[in-house]
């Protein structure tokens, strides 16, 4: 089982990936709660060079209401990431599988709505 799901978008600038990404997030209820710079963060820490990689922390409200409704510590695994790096092919955009990364709590409920948000984050990736 893959942890993410993934779309390599090629011949596209990483702003404008980014700015489709939170479009299409944001269509299916998501809203970006953090934002993390990567390559800026490795840099700063550790003068180390990569290529562009952002970490977009995203929720959907309703989603998650529902899943601390049925698994009250389920909020350490929250929200849920959507990367976006730069590679030699484009600018690949990767979601967590809700579904993969919950296999540890036993709770068909959260399970279900697990597979919920999973297809919502999958269509999210493959609209941008």
């Amino acid at each position: 089982m893959s942890y993410t799901h993934n779309r390599t978008i090629a011949d596209a600038d990483f702003a404008d990936v980014d700015a489709r990404v939170r479009a299409a997030l944001a269509e299916r209820g998501f809203g970006v709660l953090t934002e993390i710079d990567v390559k800026a963060t490795m840099k700063k820490k550790i003068d180390a060079d990569m290529d562009a990689y952002t970490i977009l922390g995203a929720c959907n409200p309703k989603m998650a209401w529902e899943a601390i409704g049925l698994e009250p510590r389920v909020g350490a695994m929250l929200p849920c990431n959507v990367i976006l790096r730069q590679t030699g092919e484009g600018v690949e955009v990767s979601a967590i599988d809700p579904v993969a990364s919950m296999t540890a709590i036993e709770n068909s409920e959260l399970k279900s709505v697990a597979g919920v948000v999973r297809d919502m984050l999958t269509e999210a990736v493959d609209a941008a």
